[in-house]
C-alpha cells in the first residue's frame, strides 16, 4: 500500500495504489465499501497500451465488462456513483451503447441515471459573428469521418434516485438577475452545468513526458464528476484502472479521505506515484 500524508498536516488521507488486477483486486474488498468510482477502462479499439492486449473478440470484451463491472455493484454504497468514461473510433460508434446496454439489461443491473457528453474540443459562434475555437483533440484523415470531439461519461447508480449535487459541479449567470427569478437558486450564483461538460486537456509540451499514456482523462474531468457526486459525500474513491493515476491525483487535490487504485503495468504506476509526489510537493509549495 502507498500511504501519504497530505501536504495539511491536520488531515489524513489515505492513497491506495497495487499493481494487481482489478477483478482480483476488487474481489477482495468490502461489499459495500465505495461511495464513488471514476474510471475510463480499454475501449477494445486498438489501443496500443504497454502490456495489455486492446483486440480483444468482441464477445469476450464485453463478458470482460460484465465481470469487472459486477464487482463494482458489489464493492458500491447503496448510494454511490459510478461514472463510467468511454470513448470509440469513428468506425465503431455503438461500442459504448453496447457496453451501457450490457450493465443494465443484464447482470449487474445498473440504473443509467444520467449520461454526460465529455466535450474536448469546441467551435461556437459569437452574437458578433466570431467563431471561437478551445480545446483539444486528435484529428484524423479520412472521407468517411470527421473528428471526434468528444466522449461519453455514463452515471450510473444501483437504482437510480443517487441525489447529485447540481450547483456544486455548475456554473454562474450570465444574467443575474436569473439569480433572484428562478427560486431554485436559493440565492447563490451558480446554476446546473447540465450533461455537456468542456473539459479540456491541459496544454503539453511533450506527450512522452507529460502523458505517457496513451488514453488519460484530465483531472479536472475526475474533479467534475466528485463535486456533483458531492465532496462530503465522497469517503471513498476508486479507479479499477488507474493507468498513471488521474483520478488519484483529483482524490488527492479535492482531499478525498481515501482513494483505491489498480494497474496492472508497473511502469504506469510508477508515473501514478511520481505525479502524486510532485503534485503534494507544488501544492504545499503554494502554502508557504
Amino acid at each position: 500500500m502507498f500511504e501519504k500524508r497530505w501536504w495539511d498536516r491536520d488531515s489524513l488521507g489515505v492513497i491506495d495504489l497495487k499493481n494487481e488486477d482489478c477483478l482480483k483486486g476488487m474481489q477482495a474488498m468490502e461489499a459495500g465499501s465505495v461511495d464513488l468510482v471514476v474510471t475510463s477502462p480499454p475501449y477494445n479499439i486498438g489501443i496500443n497500451y504497454g502490456i495489455y492486449d486492446d483486440n480483444e473478440e468482441r464477445s469476450t470484451f464485453l463478458q470482460w465488462c460484465q465481470d469487472w463491472a459486477k464487482e463494482v455493484h458489489r464493492v458500491m454504497a447503496n448510494g454511490a456513483s459510478f461514472f463510467l468514461n468511454i470513448g470509440a473510433a469513428p468506425s465503431d460508434p455503438l461500442l459504448p451503447h453496447e457496453i451501457i446496454l450490457a450493465f443494465t439489461k443484464e447482470e449487474p443491473e445498473f440504473v443509467l441515471q444520467n449520461t454526460f457528453h465529455w466535450v474536448k474540443s469546441i467551435s461556437v459562434e459569437t452574437r458578433k459573428g466570431e467563431t471561437i475555437s478551445a480545446g483539444h483533440f486528435k484529428p484524423i484523415n479520412s472521407k468517411r469521418y470527421v473528428n471526434d470531439c468528444h466522449e461519453y461519461v455514463f452515471h450510473l447508480t444501483k437504482a437510480g434516485n443517487v441525489p447529485l449535487q447540481r450547483r456544486a459541479a455548475g456554473v454562474e449567470y450570465a444574467d443575474k438577475s436569473n439569480i433572484a427569478r428562478w427560486g431554485h437558486t436559493g440565492g447563490e450564483d451558480k446554476r446546473c452545468r447540465g450533461n455537456n461538460w468542456f473539459i479540456p486537456y491541459d496544454t503539453i509540451k511533450s506527450r512522452d513526458k507529460d502523458r505517457p499514456h496513451p488514453a488519460s482523462f484530465p483531472v479536472g474531468l475526475v474533479e467534475q464528476c466528485i463535486r456533483i457526486h458531492g465532496v462530503d459525500e465522497t469517503k471513498h474513491l476508486l479507479d479499477p484502472f488507474l493507468g498513471i493515476g488521474t483520478s488519484a491525483l483529483a482524490a488527492q487535490r479535492m482531499q478525498v479521505p481515501l482513494f483505491s487504485g489498480f494497474e496492472i503495468d508497473q511502469h504506469y504506476l510508477s508515473v501514478a506515484r511520481e505525479r502524486l509526489d510532485q503534485d503534494a510537493f507544488e501544492q504545499s509549495q503554494t502554502l508557504l
